[in-house]
């Protein structure tokens, strides 16, 4: 039962106290949830993931995984998997010759449809036998040969989107069709961060060789969906300036921003318990993640104590800011401090025209970093705990465009 003395009134705080039904029940019913929350909270006996400042949802993960952080690497725009990992040999018993119509049903695309015919096309590239396991692997990716007994190829992905667009938002979502949560979104709003300084979930979106075919980068693809705001992914920008304005203006320092954003999480945390609104919380969480960020990422982005043994295993532009294989560096040191997941993602592989040239240009971009990020991973007893992925949104046809 709520009374309230009426006695003696301000008019303006009177007036704050009339609400419609609506308001007073989703006030007042929010924070009788909240107690009720916590009342259930407090009385289970689990240890919950995450930091402080990502914490976890409670309860998981239902068992002790392997397992501690993803490094994810995009290669946006369709890899070919015939030039690089699919070898198929008998492709060239049937070169020129037409595949039958029927055999693509109705997934003609734009650029196909005005052909009168399609020619069997085999890769051009020459595959060797790798590893204890004798993986084939193509020319294009000599450095990755080497690591075949260390990964795993999986070769039967199916995807029923035909455009780059919703087979990406497929593979970063789940769904075709945008508004849910990226992969990385879950996984933090699921597990948290073991990281106080550091976002829980890091986007990287390094430069790509000149003349490839890049297709766009949308931020649904490290976007939080219907979750809360601070899941989302935050994007470390290519190049020298990875966040802008990370530095003070002249004349404030590091305590006059402190002070400053104490008070302002005062004045944020009454409107939350006025209003309840999760994005107030967001808020607030920015803010202290922009704070520690300004002391963690020149720290984060400084190679100057990496020993020259292992920037060598990245190749010759791992130095160079805003390059793949620096990017690949750059995650390695993010999920050594505590982030829980590492998003590359690299444009340029939407090979249409001149295929052994973009191609080449594309393997020859990331193929010394890649299998330098999981020698750099092995080496420092990471890779047991660091689940990398490789992969793209689309595959290739074996045929060629002719008219």
């Amino acid at each position: 039962m709520f009374v309230i003395d009426l006695t003696d009134m301000d008019p303006f705080f009177e007036k704050n106290l009339l609400q419609t039904r609506r308001q007073f029940f989703g006030d007042n019913g929010m924070r009788l949830g909240g107690v009720a929350l916590a009342s259930m909270m407090a009385s289970r006996d689990v240890a919950q993931a995450g930091s402080s400042m990502h914490p976890g949802l409670p309860a998981l993960p239902h068992f002790a995984g392997k397992a501690k952080a993803v490094i994810y690497l995009h290669m946006n725009g369709g890899p070919s998997q015939l030039d690089t990992w699919d070898h198929k040999p008998n492709l060239h018993k049937q070169f020129n010759k037409d595949l039958p119509k029927d055999f693509l049903g109705n997934r003609i695309t734009t650029m196909t449809s005005g052909q009168g015919r399609f020619p069997v096309a085999p890769s051009k590239f020459k595959f060797t036998q790798h590893g204890e396991c004798g993986r084939w692997v193509s020319e294009l990716l000599p450095h990755t040969a080497g690591i075949v007994d260390d990964i795993a190829v999986v070769k039967a992905v199916h995807s029923n989107a035909i455009n780059h667009d919703p087979a990406c938002t497929f593979v970063m979502t789940g769904s075709e069709v945008p508004g849910k949560p990226s992969m990385g979104s879950w996984i933090s709003y699921g597990l948290g961060a073991e990281t106080e300084d550091l976002p829980a979930f890091v986007a990287l979106t390094p430069n790509f060789p000149k003349g490839s075919n890049a297709q766009a980068l949308f931020s649904r693809m490290w976007g939080p969906g219907f979750l809360p705001g601070r899941n989302s992914g935050v994007v470390l920008r290519s190049g020298n300036d990875p966040v802008l304005h990370l530095e003070n203006p002249p004349g404030v320092d590091r305590q006059d921003r402190r002070s400053m954003l104490d008070a302002l999480g005062k004045l944020n945390q009454r409107g939350f318990e006025k209003f309840g609104d999760p994005d107030i919380q967001t808020r607030i969480s920015q803010y202290e993640m922009a704070f520690r960020m300004q002391a963690s990422v020149p720290e984060l982005t400084d190679l100057s104590r990496e020993k020259e043994s292992t920037l060598g295993l990245y190749g010759e532009r791992v130095k160079t800011p805003g390059s793949f294989a620096s990017s690949a560096l750059l995650a390695r040191r993010l999920v050594e401090k505590g982030v829980r997941v590492v998003q590359i993602m690299h444009r340029g592989w939407d090979s249409h025209g001149n295929l052994p040239t973009e191609l080449g240009n594309q393997c020859l971009d990331t193929d010394q970093a890649c299998a330098g990020l999981l020698k750099d991973l092995k080496q420092r007893g990471m890779l047991d705990e660091t689940l990398v992925i490789w992969g793209g949104n689309l595959g290739e046809l074996f045929i060629r465009k002719a008219s």
